[in-house]
Protein backbone atom coordinates (compact mmCIF):
# COMPACT_ATOMS: atom_id res chain seq x y z
CA UNK A 1 0.00 0.00 0.00
CA UNK A 2 1.44 3.49 -0.78
CA UNK A 3 1.81 5.71 2.19
CA UNK A 4 -0.19 9.00 1.80
CA UNK A 5 0.85 10.98 4.19
CA UNK A 6 2.64 10.43 7.88
CA UNK A 7 -0.66 9.81 9.80
CA UNK A 8 -0.01 7.18 12.70
CA UNK A 9 -2.85 5.31 11.63
CA UNK A 10 -2.33 4.15 8.40
CA UNK A 11 -3.57 0.77 7.18
CA UNK A 12 -0.84 -2.38 6.67
CA UNK A 13 -1.12 -4.91 4.34
CA UNK A 14 -0.61 -8.35 5.16
CA UNK A 15 0.48 -11.58 3.10
CA UNK A 16 0.35 -14.68 4.77
CA UNK A 17 3.56 -16.43 4.02
CA UNK A 18 2.12 -20.10 4.26
CA UNK A 19 -0.24 -19.36 1.26
CA UNK A 20 1.63 -16.71 -0.93
CA UNK A 21 -1.64 -14.79 -1.49
CA UNK A 22 -2.45 -11.14 -1.53
CA UNK A 23 -4.73 -10.07 1.50
CA UNK A 24 -6.78 -6.92 0.65
CA UNK A 25 -5.92 -3.68 2.47
CA UNK A 26 -6.96 -3.94 6.22
CA UNK A 27 -7.36 -1.70 9.24
CA UNK A 28 -4.81 -2.72 12.13
CA UNK A 29 -7.70 -4.04 14.20
CA UNK A 30 -9.22 -5.97 11.36
CA UNK A 31 -5.95 -6.90 10.47
CA UNK A 32 -4.73 -8.12 13.58
CA UNK A 33 -7.93 -10.57 13.45
CA UNK A 34 -6.88 -11.95 9.98
CA UNK A 35 -3.55 -12.24 11.04
CA UNK A 36 -4.55 -14.70 14.02
CA UNK A 37 -6.32 -17.19 11.48
CA UNK A 38 -3.79 -17.15 9.42
CA UNK A 39 -0.96 -17.99 12.30
CA UNK A 40 -2.91 -20.58 13.50
CA UNK A 41 -1.59 -22.76 10.15
CA UNK A 42 1.93 -20.61 10.18
CA UNK A 43 4.22 -19.41 12.56
CA UNK A 44 5.64 -17.11 10.04
CA UNK A 45 4.01 -14.28 7.64
CA UNK A 46 4.65 -11.00 6.11
CA UNK A 47 3.24 -7.32 6.89
CA UNK A 48 4.01 -5.03 4.24
CA UNK A 49 4.47 -1.92 6.58
CA UNK A 50 4.76 0.91 3.83
CA UNK A 51 6.83 1.85 0.82
CA UNK A 52 9.96 3.56 -0.29
CA UNK A 53 10.04 6.94 -2.20
CA UNK A 54 10.16 4.55 -5.51
CA UNK A 55 7.25 2.58 -4.41
CA UNK A 56 9.23 -0.48 -3.10
CA UNK A 57 7.62 -2.23 -0.46
CA UNK A 58 9.02 -1.87 3.09
CA UNK A 59 7.88 -5.75 4.64
CA UNK A 60 8.56 -7.31 8.08
CA UNK A 61 8.34 -10.95 8.37
CA UNK A 62 6.80 -11.96 11.38
CA UNK A 63 7.55 -15.00 14.01
CA UNK A 64 6.28 -16.63 16.75
CA UNK A 65 2.53 -16.34 17.90
CA UNK A 66 0.37 -13.56 16.92
CA UNK A 67 -1.18 -12.84 20.60
CA UNK A 68 2.32 -12.49 21.66
CA UNK A 69 2.86 -10.21 24.80
CA UNK A 70 6.30 -9.27 23.86
CA UNK A 71 7.70 -7.99 20.84
CA UNK A 72 11.06 -7.82 19.48
CA UNK A 73 11.59 -5.40 16.12
CA UNK A 74 15.34 -6.28 14.52
CA UNK A 75 15.84 -4.26 10.95
CA UNK A 76 18.91 -5.18 9.55
CA UNK A 77 19.38 -2.27 7.42
CA UNK A 78 18.71 1.79 7.13
CA UNK A 79 21.83 3.17 5.59
CA UNK A 80 21.68 1.65 2.00
CA UNK A 81 25.44 1.51 2.19
CA UNK A 82 25.72 -0.50 5.37
CA UNK A 83 24.08 -4.05 4.51
CA UNK A 84 25.53 -6.55 6.69
CA UNK A 85 23.26 -6.85 9.46
CA UNK A 86 20.87 -8.33 6.57
CA UNK A 87 22.71 -11.83 7.06
CA UNK A 88 21.50 -11.59 10.47
CA UNK A 89 17.55 -11.02 9.56
CA UNK A 90 18.52 -13.90 7.41
CA UNK A 91 19.31 -16.38 10.71
CA UNK A 92 16.56 -15.15 12.50
CA UNK A 93 13.87 -16.14 9.74
CA UNK A 94 14.52 -19.78 10.21
CA UNK A 95 14.93 -19.77 14.00
CA UNK A 96 12.20 -19.70 16.79
CA UNK A 97 11.36 -17.15 19.05
CA UNK A 98 11.25 -17.53 22.61
CA UNK A 99 7.92 -18.56 24.14
CA UNK A 100 5.45 -16.03 24.39
CA UNK A 101 7.73 -13.44 22.01
CA UNK A 102 6.69 -12.52 18.26
CA UNK A 103 10.11 -10.87 16.38
CA UNK A 104 9.14 -9.11 13.91
CA UNK A 105 12.32 -8.93 11.37
CA UNK A 106 12.64 -5.96 8.46
CA UNK A 107 15.40 -7.14 5.75
CA UNK A 108 15.38 -2.68 5.19
CA UNK A 109 13.59 0.50 6.19
CA UNK A 110 15.60 2.41 2.84
CA UNK A 111 15.13 -0.19 0.09
CA UNK A 112 15.85 2.09 -2.56
CA UNK A 113 19.08 3.15 -0.65
CA UNK A 114 20.09 -0.58 -0.38
CA UNK A 115 19.54 -0.71 -4.37
CA UNK A 116 21.53 2.34 -4.93
CA UNK A 117 24.12 1.61 -2.38
CA UNK A 118 23.29 4.95 -0.75
CA UNK A 119 23.30 5.85 2.77
CA UNK A 120 20.59 8.14 2.39
CA UNK A 121 17.00 7.05 0.29
CA UNK A 122 16.20 8.45 -3.18
CA UNK A 123 15.95 12.00 -1.74
CA UNK A 124 19.46 11.67 -0.67
CA UNK A 125 17.72 11.95 3.20
CA UNK A 126 19.67 10.31 5.98
CA UNK A 127 16.45 8.45 7.60
CA UNK A 128 18.39 8.21 10.96
CA UNK A 129 18.57 12.00 11.03
CA UNK A 130 14.32 12.21 10.43
CA UNK A 131 12.69 11.04 13.40
CA UNK A 132 11.10 13.62 15.06
CA UNK A 133 12.86 13.73 18.62
CA UNK A 134 15.34 16.50 18.77
CA UNK A 135 15.45 16.90 14.94
CA UNK A 136 17.12 20.03 13.53
CA UNK A 137 17.66 20.52 9.81
CA UNK A 138 21.41 19.40 8.98
CA UNK A 139 22.34 20.29 5.30
CA UNK A 140 22.34 18.15 2.21
CA UNK A 141 24.82 15.35 1.89
CA UNK A 142 25.66 12.45 3.97
CA UNK A 143 23.72 13.36 7.89
CA UNK A 144 20.83 15.54 5.22
CA UNK A 145 17.69 15.30 7.66
CA UNK A 146 15.20 16.26 5.20
CA UNK A 147 13.06 19.52 5.20
CA UNK A 148 11.57 18.67 8.19
CA UNK A 149 11.02 15.85 10.76
CA UNK A 150 8.84 12.37 9.19
CA UNK A 151 9.39 13.91 5.68
CA UNK A 152 10.09 10.74 4.33
CA UNK A 153 7.87 7.90 3.51
CA UNK A 154 10.16 4.99 5.13
CA UNK A 155 10.75 6.95 8.58
CA UNK A 156 7.35 7.14 8.86
CA UNK A 157 6.72 3.66 8.20
CA UNK A 158 9.16 2.81 10.83
CA UNK A 159 7.68 5.00 13.36
CA UNK A 160 4.76 4.15 12.51
CA UNK A 161 5.47 0.08 12.61
CA UNK A 162 7.05 1.32 16.43
CA UNK A 163 3.72 2.83 17.69
CA UNK A 164 1.65 0.07 16.86
CA UNK A 165 3.44 -2.72 18.36
CA UNK A 166 4.97 -1.27 21.07
CA UNK A 167 8.23 -3.62 20.78
CA UNK A 168 9.98 -4.43 24.16
CA UNK A 169 13.31 -4.22 21.82
CA UNK A 170 14.51 -2.80 18.80
CA UNK A 171 17.67 -3.83 17.34
CA UNK A 172 19.06 -1.46 14.64
CA UNK A 173 21.88 -2.66 12.45
CA UNK A 174 24.80 -0.63 11.49
CA UNK A 175 28.16 0.03 10.03
CA UNK A 176 31.38 0.29 10.47
CA UNK A 177 32.19 0.80 14.24
CA UNK A 178 32.15 -2.50 15.43
CA UNK A 179 30.58 -1.95 18.95
CA UNK A 180 27.35 -1.78 20.38
CA UNK A 181 26.35 2.12 20.87
CA UNK A 182 26.24 3.07 24.53
CA UNK A 183 23.46 5.88 23.58
CA UNK A 184 20.47 5.14 25.92
CA UNK A 185 17.99 2.19 26.87
CA UNK A 186 18.58 -0.12 29.26
CA UNK A 187 22.38 -0.57 29.37
CA UNK A 188 22.08 -4.13 31.28
CA UNK A 189 20.54 -5.51 27.83
CA UNK A 190 22.77 -3.33 25.62
CA UNK A 191 25.69 -4.58 27.44
CA UNK A 192 23.98 -8.08 27.52
CA UNK A 193 24.33 -8.26 23.81
CA UNK A 194 27.71 -6.57 23.58
CA UNK A 195 29.00 -9.42 25.92
CA UNK A 196 27.52 -12.14 23.58
CA UNK A 197 28.52 -10.92 20.59
CA UNK A 198 32.19 -9.93 21.54
CA UNK A 199 31.70 -6.33 20.81
CA UNK A 200 32.75 -3.32 22.94
CA UNK A 201 30.58 -1.61 24.55
CA UNK A 202 30.50 2.21 24.15
CA UNK A 203 29.33 5.81 23.15
CA UNK A 204 29.68 6.55 19.81
CA UNK A 205 30.81 10.23 20.06
CA UNK A 206 28.81 13.26 19.29
CA UNK A 207 25.16 13.76 19.12
CA UNK A 208 22.11 12.35 16.86
CA UNK A 209 19.31 14.49 15.75
CA UNK A 210 16.38 12.69 14.44
CA UNK A 211 17.75 9.31 15.71
CA UNK A 212 15.32 6.58 15.42
CA UNK A 213 16.40 4.39 18.29
CA UNK A 214 16.88 7.85 20.27
CA UNK A 215 13.38 8.34 19.53
CA UNK A 216 12.07 5.60 20.64
CA UNK A 217 13.62 5.30 24.00
CA UNK A 218 12.57 9.04 24.58
CA UNK A 219 8.96 8.02 23.10
CA UNK A 220 8.34 4.56 25.05
CA UNK A 221 10.69 4.75 28.16
CA UNK A 222 9.32 1.59 28.79
CA UNK A 223 10.74 0.07 25.70
CA UNK A 224 14.55 0.08 24.90
CA UNK A 225 16.39 0.45 21.15
CA UNK A 226 19.58 0.46 20.23
CA UNK A 227 22.25 0.55 17.53
CA UNK A 228 24.55 -2.43 16.54
CA UNK A 229 27.66 -1.14 15.04
CA UNK A 230 28.96 -4.19 12.77
CA UNK A 231 32.40 -4.27 11.24
CA UNK A 232 32.80 -3.60 7.65
CA UNK A 233 32.23 -5.86 5.08
CA UNK A 234 30.04 -9.03 4.79
CA UNK A 235 29.44 -11.02 8.06
CA UNK A 236 30.81 -14.66 8.08
CA UNK A 237 27.71 -17.21 8.71
CA UNK A 238 29.25 -17.81 12.18
CA UNK A 239 29.05 -14.54 13.21
CA UNK A 240 25.84 -13.75 11.80
CA UNK A 241 24.56 -16.79 13.99
CA UNK A 242 26.02 -15.63 16.91
CA UNK A 243 24.25 -12.13 16.69
CA UNK A 244 20.99 -14.30 15.81
CA UNK A 245 21.46 -16.13 18.98
CA UNK A 246 21.80 -13.02 21.38
CA UNK A 247 18.85 -11.58 19.53
CA UNK A 248 16.99 -14.59 20.75
CA UNK A 249 18.58 -14.57 23.87
CA UNK A 250 17.48 -10.58 24.74
CA UNK A 251 14.18 -11.64 23.20
CA UNK A 252 13.02 -14.30 25.82
CA UNK A 253 14.97 -12.23 28.80
CA UNK A 254 11.58 -10.43 29.71
CA UNK A 255 13.23 -7.37 31.35
CA UNK A 256 12.34 -3.98 29.53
Amino acid sequence: MRSSGPHPDEELGLRPRETGRAAPSLLWLAAAVFVTAAASASASWIVTVGRSVRGRPIRATVTGPAHAKRNVLVVGDVHGDEPAGIAIIRVLRRMAPPAGTALWLVRSFNPDGLAAHTRGNAHGVDLNRNAPFAWRPLPRGLFYSGPRPLSEPESRAAIRLIRRIRPAVTIWYHQHAALVDDHGGNRALERRYARLVGLPFRRIPGSYPGSLSVWQDHALPRTTAFVVELPAGSLSARSARRHAEAVLSLAGSGHH
